[in-house]
């Protein structure tokens, strides 16, 4: 029972800040004239989740993330992506309040096809670095605490409160889109994540800077 609540309540605490993932994830659920049209992004992220959690718990990850190089390579990708996911966050209007096909909408806020929701949803969850090293560095190193069945059951609610979590937000999505028909606090929310991710990207860049020697 310790092994569950502690995965649970560690889980929660980690997945709750705003970010790029929960971000698409309500986005969609705002966007999708049915609710039933955003479960594509959820399993997707859902899935990245459950296969981050299982490398983290049973070190796997910890061990890539070892190679100095592939590490590197990592955090400078995924800050590129995150100034990148920023800036479109910033620039684009909700669906709802564009004319037409919406054509000028990003990916982020446009209600998308269940391929590209799929293809969005692995992106915004494996190649952010900062989700990346928190799974690993906090979920990965609180696993060593637990052995055989305890370790699986830690892991198994790590992965249920991921489900529960992207399965609320794109309900959430769904209920704002009935009480923003103007798109304006949709708008406001994605001005506020936008805002988060940059300030995410700039933290990574301070801490990468940190580690290179100068001589």
């Amino acid at each position: 029972m310790e092994a569950i609540l502690h995965g649970f309540v560690l889980a929660l605490g980690l997945i709750l800040p705003l970010g790029v993932q929960n971000v698409f994830v309500f986005n969609q659920g705002a966007a999708q004239p049915r609710l039933s049209g955003a479960l594509p992004a959820v399993i997707a992220a859902a899935l990245c989740d459950t296969l981050l959690i299982s490398l983290a718990v049973f070190g796997v990850s910890a061990v890539v993330l070892k190679i100095e190089a592939l590490r590197l390579g990592l955090m400078l990708a995924g800050i590129a992506f995150l100034a990148y996911m920023g800036f479109s966050l910033w620039r684009t209007r909700p669906a709802a309040s564009l004319p037409g096909d919406a054509s000028d909408s990003s990916a982020a806020v446009r209600a998308l096809s269940s391929s590209r929701q799929i293809a969005f949803a692995l992106s915004v969850s494996l190649l952010n670095p900062h989700a990346l090293l928190d799974t690993v560095g906090v979920i990965g190193t609180s696993a060593l605490a637990y052995e055989g069945a305890a370790q699986i059951r830690f892991a198994a609610a790590c992965i249920v409160v991921s489900w529960l979590w992207f399965a609320a937000l794109a309900t959430a999505g769904s209920v704002l889109r009935r009480f923003d028909g103007g798109g304006r606090l949709t708008a406001l929310f994605n001005r506020a994540s936008a805002l988060f991710v940059w300030g995410t990207a700039l933290y990574l860049l301070a801490s990468l800077i940190r580690e290179v020697p100068f001589a």
